[in-house]
């Protein structure tokens, strides 16, 4: 069976000699398994998107890169089923720093794992939240975490990975953390200094804000982090990173199947560690599912 499959590989040609020998190493037990592969390397953003949407009979359109390349291809298949074109299955090759969605589905970082998920693996249906009408897979944010992806230096996050968010965080954490949002949460009003819509259960990597969240439920779980000031920006952070965040009566996390947030008009949104859009935001589930490559 593996024989007759067909791939299309949505990649980054410039994402590093690492990465592309990580790559490779999955090519290459793809072919020892009598796989077609086409390869798509992107040349701007935007690109994996409409790759993706103009995909052809394929078993499977892989994205081979971080949760934003992810996120991307995402997009556009969600785009052919919502003009009514055949479901094809997102495969991922986890490329990126936090690798997220990775984590989500249970798939380890190696190429044997990863060819085989491919190969073998089985396709089910995860729900993707909306962002202002744009997709994210895994959660979406505004506030603190949003300012990061915003102002993080690329050519850091290419060198150091990781490292380069910690220190924009201690950048931003320099300057005033006085903002507060107004947040709706299923016809709640309330409000927040730091919201995190969560998909699934980890954020920024293995850290679990949201222990009872699925990728596979059509539900967003809102993460409120009540109150602002750089004392308590400090606290949660350390909660994030410790996993104590349900034991601070500070911090809320709501079932949700719809959210609003307002205030601040144009602060950005993250959505799978990319801005995504801009304040004010609306956030909702997906109606239909995607269907993704799961490891058995």
């Amino acid at each position: 069976m593996a024989a007759s499959r067909r791939f299309l590989i949505i990649h980054n040609p410039t994402a590093g000699r690492r990465r592309r020998k990580r790559l490779d190493a999955v090519l290459a037990r793809l072919a020892e398994a009598g796989c077609t592969v086409d390869l798509a390397p992107t040349g701007k953003r935007g690109d994996a998107e409409e790759f993706a949407a103009a995909a052809g009979a394929v078993d499977a359109v892989v994205a081979a890169g971080g949760d934003g390349t992810i996120n991307e291809v995402a997009n556009g298949l969600m785009r052919r089923q919502a003009q009514g074109l055949p479901p094809i299955p997102l495969g991922i090759v986890p490329l990126g720093t936090a690798n997220v969605l990775a984590a989500e589905i249970g798939l380890a970082d190696n190429a044997d794992a990863v060819a085989r998920a491919l190969t073998g693996g089985v396709a089910r249906p995860i729900f993707p939240g909306l962002a202002n009408g744009r997709y994210f897979l895994c959660m979406a944010g505004a506030g603190l975490d949003a300012f990061v992806v915003q102002d993080v230096d690329l050519r850091l996050k290419w060198l150091l990975g990781k490292p380069a968010y910690a220190f924009q965080t201690i950048k931003r954490l320099l300057q005033p953390q006085e903002r507060c949002y107004e947040v709706t949460v299923d016809g709640a009003p309330s409000q927040a200094a730091q919201i995190i819509l969560a998909k699934g259960r980890y954020y920024a990597g293995t850290f679990v804000i949201a222990g009872a969240a699925r990728i596979t439920e059509p539900t967003l779980h809102a993460c409120l982090f009540r109150h602002s000031g750089r004392w308590h920006a400090l606290r949660y952070i350390a909660a994030v990173l410790l996993g104590f965040t349900r034991h601070l009566p500070d911090i809320t996390v709501l079932p949700a199947s719809q959210v609003t947030i307002n205030g601040h008009i144009a602060h950005p949104v993250q959505g799978d560690g990319d801005i995504v859009t801009r304040l004010p935001a609306d956030f909702t589930v997906a109606s239909s599912g995607l269907p993704v490559l799961f490891p058995t």
